[in-house]
């Protein structure tokens, strides 16, 4: 253990306007559909996306991650079919009432995108027993999702949006982009430069849904038997 003190580097807070950059990155991120432009994303650009992606956590470090990077029309075209399929059967779902809201909105931008991307994880990755995946064997799924907002924030330092299609059948996925049996999709993305973003969630501007209050969403300790009834600020420890 000697030996590791020499990579050990002072952990000290960002200064002001650093930490003021990772904020702004989480707070003005967007799921976007519709706003791509048609300027090419430069590959330079990319591999510092897909590098930030491969910085992820990990359970274990088995970075069970693999990037497809889908410039192809003919693969979009094909990923296009299959989200028109699956969300005629989603629409079906929804009461009468929100059928024609959810008719309306704009739920991917597969073909608009300059690039698509997916995000698989590797389950077979690290050999059958994994440190720390040993009693949830998802972790490594999680990981995965630790991948995809790492990208997800990356780009939105770049200027580059990132759509997440989520609306897909994941065996016709599989098999358009030819997956081993082993290797899951975690994430189709649609990623591409945007000349503006909207300042709320596109979801919250359309009157799908609201962005929830934190302070019902925090609890100390234990789940509450009852709905606490506490001071918010009591909560947080």
């Amino acid at each position: 253990m000697s030996g590791s003190s020499s990579h050990l580097r002072p952990a000290g807070a960002f200064t002001d306007d650093e930490r003021a950059a990772v904020y702004r990155a989480i707070y003005t991120r967007r799921d976007v559909r519709s706003q791509f432009t048609q300027r090419p994303v430069e590959t330079e650009v990319l591999l510092r996306l897909l590098t930030a992606a491969h910085h992820a956590p990990s359970v274990g470090f088995m970075q069970p991650w693999n990037f497809v990077v889908i410039r192809s029309a003919a693969v979009k075209t094909e990923v296009q079919q299959a989200f028109d399929a699956a969300n005629a059967e989603a629409i079906a779902m929804f009461p009468d009432d929100r059928k024609p809201l959810y008719s309306s909105l704009k739920l991917q931008g597969i073909s608009d995108a300059p690039v698509n991307l997916c995000i698989t994880c590797d389950r077979s990755r690290g050999g059958p027993v994994v440190l720390g995946r040993t009693h949830n064997r998802d972790m490594d799924l999680y990981s995965t999702a630790c991948a995809v907002q790492n990208l997800w924030l990356a780009a939105r330092a770049e200027g580059l949006g990132v759509g997440w299609v989520s609306i897909l059948d994941d065996a016709t996925l599989r098999h358009i982009l030819r997956l081993p049996q082993a290797v899951v999709p975690v994430a189709y993305l649609c990623v591409g430069y945007v000349d503006a973003l909207y300042d709320i969630p596109e979801l919250e501007l359309r009157g799908w849904g609201q962005r929830l209050a934190l302070d019902d969403l925090v609890y100390q300790d234990r789940w509450p038997a009852t709905k606490p009834v506490e001071t918010p600020s009591s909560r947080i420890p």
